[in-house]
């Protein structure tokens, strides 16, 4: 599965809606990464791909969306989006932590692997 991209309405439907809801409630059914670019910043470009092979990398575990901040700015005012990529990770839980920066791939997943997946218990 490729990433995904999330207009305000769709983050609205699949990640929370700030507008009914005023407590934060993780609306999808697995860990999220939601990356909020622009086309014409260089970090970011240089996450796209990286973005792209963890999705499939973790397909069916975790979901990639994609927030352009500069279509979507309704969205980036709300999460206070200040410089990008900014990236939220959204926990198994539905716990949501904000980190701007680009990653290298390896950081990406030591991130998700000890933070938002839900740890496989052996059969003992």
């Amino acid at each position: 599965m490729a990433t995904i991209h999330l207009t305000t309405q769709d983050f609205k439907e699949k990640i929370f809606n700030y507008e009914t809801v005023k407590d934060w409630k993780y609306q999808g059914e697995l860990p999220a990464i939601i990356d909020f670019y622009a086309d014409w910043c260089g970090p970011c470009k240089m996450v796209a791909p990286v973005l792209e092979e963890l999705s499939k990398d973790y397909e069916g575990r975790l979901v990639i969306y994609k927030v352009n901040t500069d279509i979507e700015q309704e969205l980036s005012a709300i999460f206070g989006i200040q410089s990008i990529p900014t990236i939220l990770f959204i926990d198994s839980d539905g716990e949501p932590t904000m980190q701007p920066g680009a990653f290298p791939k390896h950081v990406f997943k030591k991130l998700i692997e000890e933070k938002l997946l839900i740890p496989v218990k052996s059969a003992v």
